[in-house]
C-alpha cells in the first residue's frame, strides 16, 4: 500500500506531503527537506502556491536524486486554454529547474476551457514533459466530460476527501475507468480530529486520530496529502504502514459522511 499504479505503469507513493500555504522561501525548503528524511517520496504543490521553487530546492538539498521523488504541479484557472497551458507548464518547469514533473493536473474544471488545456496535458505527456497527467476538483459530471473527449484519459483525480466528504460515486466513476483518487485536506484541516469515534478509535489503538483519517483513506484506495509544517506531524503523518483498520472500524468511519466541505466547493461547478 505504500504506492499505487497509475494507468501508464507510473508508481505513485500513497502518502505525500502537502505544501498549500506553506511559506515559499526556507520554510518550505525545510519541510520538505525533513519530510524526505522521515521517508516521504511525494509531494505536491501548485503555481498558485507560489512555492513551486522552493520545493524543488529541498528536494536538491535533500541529496536524493530527483528520480527518488514524485513530484505533482498543477496549472492555475488563469492558464487555462491549450497554448496557455503549454506556457505555464513550461514556467513551472523552469521555476523548479526541472525537466520533467511527475504528474501534472489541471486545478479546476474552467469552464468552456478545460478540454483545450487538457489537449496540452496530452502533448506534455507524449513530449515526456510530463510523466502522468490528471485532474483537480473534477466531479462526476466534469470527469464524463473528459472521458468523452480524450484520447488520454486522466492517471489521477485530486479532491478533497475524508471519513467527512466520501464522493462515493466519483470514487466509483473513477474506479472504472482507472483512475487514482487522490485525497487533500484528508485530516480535515483539523476540525473533525475531535470526533467522538475518531478519537475512540485512535485511543483503542494507541494512535492518533490523524493516523486513524490517514489510514482510513489509504484502505479506501485512496493517496493521501496530508500537509503539516511542524516536525513531530510529519513523521506522525508518513507512520501509517505498520498498522490497519478492522472492518468493523472502517465501517464506522464510513458512517460519518456528512458532506464536509473545507476548502472549495467544486460539486456545483458547471
Amino acid at each position: 500500500m505504500n504506492e499505487r499504479t497509475l494507468r501508464n505503469g507510473v508508481r505513485i507513493p500513497s502518502v505525500g506531503l502537502g505544501v498549500f500555504r506553506t511559506p515559499s522561501g526556507a520554510e518550505t525548503r525545510r519541510v520538505v527537506r525533513e519530510a524526505l528524511a522521515c521517508g516521504y517520496r511525494h509531494v505536491d504543490t501548485a503555481r498558485i502556491y507560489g512555492n513551486e521553487a522552493d520545493v524543488a530546492e529541498g528536494i536538491r538539498e535533500s541529496g536524493l536524486a530527483r528520480s527518488e521523488v514524485f513530484v505533482t504541479t498543477k496549472i492555475w484557472n488563469d492558464d487555462h486554454g491549450y497554448d496557455a497551458t503549454l506556457r505555464a507548464a513550461e514556467r513551472s518547469l523552469e521555476r523548479m529547474r526541472f525537466d520533467y514533473v511527475d504528474l501534472l493536473l489541471l486545478h479546476w474544471p474552467v469552464v468552456n476551457k478545460r478540454l483545450d488545456s487538457w489537449r496540452a496535458l496530452e502533448r506534455l505527456l507524449s513530449e515526456r514533459r510530463a510523466r502522468a497527467i490528471g485532474v483537480s476538483n473534477y466531479m462526476e459530471h466534469h470527469v464524463r466530460e473528459l472521458l468523452a473527449k480524450c484520447e488520454e484519459p486522466p492517471s489521477v483525480n485530486q479532491v478533497e476527501a475524508s471519513p467527512f466528504l466520501q464522493h462515493r460515486g466519483l470514487r466509483a466513476l473513477c474506479d472504472e475507468h482507472g483512475i487514482v483518487v487522490e485525497a487533500y485536506s484528508p485530516l480535515t484541516k483539523g476540525v473533525r480530529l475531535g470526533h467522538p469515534v475518531v478519537v475512540r478509535i485512535a485511543t483503542e489503538r494507541g494512535r492518533t486520530a490523524a493516523q486513524v483519517l490517514l489510514r482510513w483513506g489509504l484502505q479506501r484506495g485512496f493517496v493521501v496529502l496530508p500537509k503539516s509544517t511542524r516536525s513531530a506531524r510529519l513523521v506522525e503523518n508518513f507512520a501509517v504502514f505498520d498498522f490497519a483498520l478492522s472492518e468493523d472500524e472502517m465501517t464506522a468511519l464510513d458512517g460519518l459522511e456528512e458532506g464536509l466541505v473545507t476548502g472549495w466547493d467544486p460539486r456545483a461547478a458547471p
